[in-house]
């Protein structure tokens, strides 16, 4: 990591897209906060002035400052210009890269960071890229002290230190959890802006590389305590939050199971088997769903049908995702809850052959996943990694948030920004 002093703590990448927005006015938040000790010098940086500009002008008046533009630093670079980013990452000690899909404009920006001695974090939902970043420059970043975090928004913040804030409350073991997404809308409905739609199509139509790259990775399996975790159905009923459930198809699987293997291999404890399901209410919603996931799952098989999905986003998704993104009325009436069911051994019971025999129930609560919830989870993660520095992994490297995080205070500063953690119920069976 960088020790020479730096003219910006944070640097926020991609300030003028629809998510980097909503980052930079929640940086904006930070930086007036009344408990807050010390300076925090950050600017925006993007490839257009006039749009950064804009962007600053907008927080100013949402929040009242009209002397905000004139405290924030603006920088120019663009992702295909190697030679502007590195003067970018120079100029900061942790870039926050706001601009997708990482699959196309994610890497430059990781090397340049790594090259530059710059922490990086990312709110990236795209397992392919969170793993081929581990492989490609996980050495590196060691060998620079740099932290490079992935997943750091909404994917895959709430699931993956939910799953370690459950296995820390149990009293015992914890061998299994599953975890169950609802989201919660207003009278207008859900709506997503349709980077996070391509994103995902791109995902789903190069689903093969992602495969290949795991098996060239020749990785052992991570091992398990207990009795096999069991798939449930693509459609089930969860009687204990009365709604049918779906899989849920983000990277939070993905990214658990890195935190686990860093449980495991680097920790030495115990890993914990991990599966993510979605509510998705009464049995009309679940018809709906199946009818646009067949639609999607065929389309996105073939380079046409793949264009036709990112030309008509609002379409094929049934109105949930749009080339105009959610309106302030959907953001400021939705929410969501994380809902964690664990199982484990009570302390001093042996795992090998005996049930468990310990239940736990957690929750994670926040607001509006996508533009509140996820520029929260971003700002407290890249401020963990300016204040907790004694309690990060030892050496650098490419981390998910929690393998980065699970010593640091990142819960706490979650929960006094409104995404809380909490117990529900405990109970030996």
């Amino acid at each position: 990591m960088a020790t020479e002093p730096r003219p910006y703590h944070l640097v926020v990448l991609g300030a003028s897209g629809f998510t980097g927005q909503f980052v930079a006015e929640e940086v904006a938040r930070e930086q007036v906060d009344p408990e807050r000790k010390s300076r925090l010098p950050w600017a925006v940086a993007g490839r257009s002035r006039e749009k950064l500009q804009r962007v600053l002008e907008r927080a100013a008046l949402k929040m009242g400052r009209p002397t905000l533009p004139s405290e924030v630093g603006i920088i120019i670079c663009d992702v295909t210009n190697p030679a502007s980013l590195g003067e970018m990452a120079k100029q900061a000690t942790v870039v926050l890269n706001c601009v997708g899909p990482y699959r196309f404009y994610g890497e430059p920006v990781v090397k340049a960071c790594i090259e530059n001695g710059t922490n990086y974090i990312d709110i990236s939902g795209e397992p392919q890229f969170l793993e081929l970043m581990y492989w490609k420059y996980h050495e590196k970043a060691a060998e620079k002290g740099v932290y490079i975090i992935g997943s750091s928004g909404f994917d895959s913040i709430p699931a993956d230190l939910g799953v370690l804030y459950t296995r820390n409350k149990m009293n015992g073991t914890l061998t299994a959890v599953e975890s169950f997404l609802t989201i919660h809308s207003g009278p207008e409905g859900l709506c997503i802006h349709e980077t996070t739609w391509t994103s995902a199509v791109y995902g789903f139509g190069d689903q093969y590389n992602l495969k290949k790259l795991r098996n060239e990775s020749k990785l052992k399996p991570i091992p398990y305590v207990g009795p096999k975790l069991k798939r449930r159905w693509p459609i089930s009923y969860c009687r204990e939050l009365s709604k049918y459930a779906i899989p849920f198809l983000g990277a939070d699987v993905s990214v658990v199971k890195r935190t686990q293997r860093y449980v495991h291999e680097t920790l030495e404890d115990s890993p914990v088997q991990y599966a993510a399901y979605i509510t998705v209410g009464g049995i009309t919603s679940v018809f709906k769903l199946m009818f646009a996931g067949l639609f999607f799952l065929f389309f996105v098989r073939f380079g046409i049908g793949r264009q036709l999905l990112i030309r008509f986003p609002w379409l094929f998704s049934f109105g949930y995702f749009s080339k105009q993104g959610p309106t302030q009325k959907q953001i400021d009436a939705s929410s969501f809850t994380m809902t964690f069911f664990g199982q484990g051994y009570s302390q001093g019971l042996a795992t090998d052959k005996s049930k468990p025999n310990i239940r736990i129930c957690t929750q994670v609560k926040g607001p509006e996943a996508g533009y509140v919830a996820t520029p929260i989870a971003m700002v407290q993660a890249a401020l963990t990694l300016l204040n907790d520095a004694s309690d990060l992994p030892k050496v650098g490297g490419v981390f998910t948030p929690g393998a980065a995080f699970y010593r640091t205070k990142l819960i706490d500063r979650l929960n006094h920004r409104g995404i809380e953690f909490s117990v529900i119920s405990s109970s030996e069976v």
